[in-house]
């Protein structure tokens, strides 16, 4: 017998989003993680908000939604939204009823902006580092980075000093540097390119230090796009590290930080620089065969390349390849909240126990 297919609408559901999502499913893993995190920043959070007045939308429900948007490419706020009024598994991760009204998307940005700072960014960033305490290595480390486009366009970048360029439509021929040039958009993106091979663009700087065992984001930092930024903020994040328990470490990265600055700053702070060598350097490279011969040397140039994964994800998937927020605190603060995020796709595979 043919079923019938006019269904009168339900009035009541006796299934609840926890019911609904399975058991198996990845976000459940990372929702324990989140959990454990968001419940160790309460009181970060109670100093954010007044004691009295209308409740706010609630942090832990702000971050969450942020993570889904990175984890699902979800390209804007308003499709957060539409998705968060009619995916269950969005709203069970998240932590709404199925009857409960989402936010409007300009309500959600300017609560979320409100929220995620560099103190929050990185106050997050540790918790999730902490799980993952006794998985990674702290000897062995890989630095590099790479660029961020701002939310800006080439027209903006004027003269600091007059209008002679007219309504920025026409550029070409003229001389721009940032010297005497500043985009109207955000004022502290730089004209930057990575290679003589490449074109100039409005940019930031990212900066990743990994562990060479898992591949895990130790460190992370936003930095505006100059010559100098990818050695200066490597030797931020290697100073950074706990000096507690001297140890020798080593630090690799690309030939591009083989100078002798650089080399004598990371030993300085105690660590073995195994960078790739720049041959082509006049002078040749800053390292030689005392560093070279040793097998470790060999095995942190095997590593190094791990880095380039955890770059992958942060660009392409996380939505970061040209970030939607201007100024270098608020590019910054979701820099590292999406290195964090990285960090909890990755955590659940390795804190899984082994089968006997």
């Amino acid at each position: 017998m043919r079923g019938d297919d006019r269904r009168p609408d339900s009035m009541f559901s006796y299934v609840s989003p926890e019911q609904r999502v399975p058991s198996d499913h990845p976000l459940r893993a990372i929702r324990v993680l989140v959990d454990e995190v968001l419940a160790g920043m309460s009181h970060e959070f109670d100093g954010l908000y007044a004691a009295i007045g209308r409740p706010s939308v609630p942090p832990e429900r702000l971050l969450r939604a942020q993570l889904l948007q990175m984890f699902y490419s979800i390209r804007s706020e308003r499709l957060l939204m539409e998705q968060l009024d009619y995916n269950i598994l969005f709203r069970w991760f998240v932590g709404m009823d199925m009857d409960e009204p989402v936010w409007a998307p300009t309500v959600f940005t300017k609560n979320r902006d409100r929220l995620l700072n560099q103190e929050i960014a990185r106050s997050f960033f540790r918790q999730v580092l902490a799980r993952a305490t006794g998985l990674m290595s702290d000897e062995h480390f890989t630095v590099d980075g790479t660029l961020i486009e701002a939310w800006a366009g080439q027209k903006s970048f004027r003269r600091k000093d007059d209008d002679t360029d007219g309504d920025g439509r026409n550029f070409h021929g003229q001389s721009r540097k940032n010297d005497t040039h500043a985009s109207t958009t955000d004022p502290e993106a730089r004209l930057y390119r990575k290679g003589n091979a490449m074109e100039a663009r409005l940019a930031y700087v990212g900066h990743l230090l990994i562990d060479n065992r898992q591949g895990l984001i130790v460190d992370a930092m936003a930095t505006q796009a100059e010559g100098f930024a990818e050695r200066d903020a490597a030797l931020q994040m290697l100073q950074a590290l706990d000096h507690e328990r001297p140890r020798r470490r080593t630090l690799g990265a690309d030939k591009s930080y083989d100078t002798t600055d650089f080399v004598a700053g990371v030993r300085a702070f105690g660590a073995t620089p195994h960078l790739t060598q720049n041959l082509k350097r006049t002078g040749g490279s800053a390292i030689d065969r005392r560093t070279t011969r040793h097998p470790g040397y060999a095995q942190s140039q095997a590593r190094r390349p791990r880095v380039e994964p955890a770059f992958g994800w942060l660009k392409t998937i996380a939505g970061l390849r040209k970030v939607k927020l201007r100024g270098l605190a608020n590019v910054d603060a979701l820099f590292i909240f999406a290195s964090a995020a990285f960090n909890l796709l990755r955590l659940p595979k390795l804190l899984r126990p082994v089968a006997a």
